[in-house]
């Protein structure tokens, strides 16, 4: 059984004391690939290094967070752009609108976020959305470009079944993880009328850990508590549940789909 983990932040500094532990835990439960969001520029070097460690496991993303779009995000936008240009990325992202926080860069948020998608359109690479109490806003803009040509990711869906709707009419995946092990959620109620071909499985660790590690360090070992919920909503197999999702992944991030059957291939050996 193959799992693919489309979002986490495995990089940063809460994994540090047991990055090769982690890792193999990961392993062991499934997950071979993991797909990495940046955050803004103070973040790109471990990201890239992380990267370059586990080369057959991990892929990076360029782009700028929403909560780090401040005074300067010109100059973080130049830094993203910079790299886009340097190398090959399997998306741009996390991208979006963060309203939870702080609405004081609102109108800066929406600027870098279209500025982020004509990026992704040039490169021809998907785009990961990150969307906390803006999905409206951002749906409308996505609406307005109106192009069919984007794809991507509404990372961390925690939305209605009328937004899931208008989120694959634009022909983007959902992404979801911990929040659906949630008891007061909800998210479980919706996804009864989300057909798996739109799923795609995340951590966004080392946030939102699943039930039953809620409130302690999340790490990418823990999707298959995500996966198996999932499978109980969807009155499925585990297995059926990672075969739709890890192939929706590798659709969305352009990554060969036969990968995917070569690597259920060597678990299989190794069971």
């Amino acid at each position: 059984m193959l799992l693919v983990d489309t979002h986490a932040h495995l990089y940063l500094p809460q994994f540090d004391e047991d990055q090769d532990d982690m890792m193999q835990r990961a392993f062991d439960k499934g997950i071979k690939q993991i797909f990495l969001p940046n955050i803004d520029s103070s973040s790109i070097e471990a990201m890239l290094a992380f990267e370059a460690k586990y080369p057959d496991h991990c892929y990076a993303m360029m782009g700028l967070h929403p909560c780090s779009v401040k005074e300067n995000y010109k100059e973080e936008l130049a830094i993203v752009k910079e790299w886009l240009d340097r190398r090959s990325f399997c998306a741009v992202g996390e991208i979006g609108m963060d309203l939870y926080w702080d609405k004081t860069f609102i109108e800066e948020q929406k600027e870098a976020f279209k500025i982020q998608i004509a990026w992704a359109k040039e490169k021809n690479i998907p785009f990961v959305i990150h969307s906390r109490e803006a999905t409206e806003e951002i749906l409308t803009i996505l609406e307005t470009i109106n192009d069919p040509e984007l794809r991507g990711i509404f990372h961390c869906f925690g939305g209605t079944v009328e937004q899931a709707e208008r989120i694959i009419a634009l022909g983007f995946y959902l992404g979801i993880g911990g929040v659906l092990t949630f008891k007061k959620a909800g998210l479980d109620k919706v996804l009864e009328s989300v057909s798996l071909e739109h799923i795609v499985l995340e951590t966004d660790s080392p946030y939102l850990a699943p039930t039953p590690f809620r409130g302690k360090r999340n790490e990418s070992a823990y999707m298959h508590h995500v996966a198996t919920k999932l499978a109980s909503v969807k009155m499925k197999s585990i297995a059926e549940v990672a075969e739709i999702t890890s192939r929706n992944a590798f659709e969305v991030f352009g990554r060969p789909v036969g990968s995917l059957y070569k690597l259920k291939t060597i678990t299989e050996e190794k069971m």
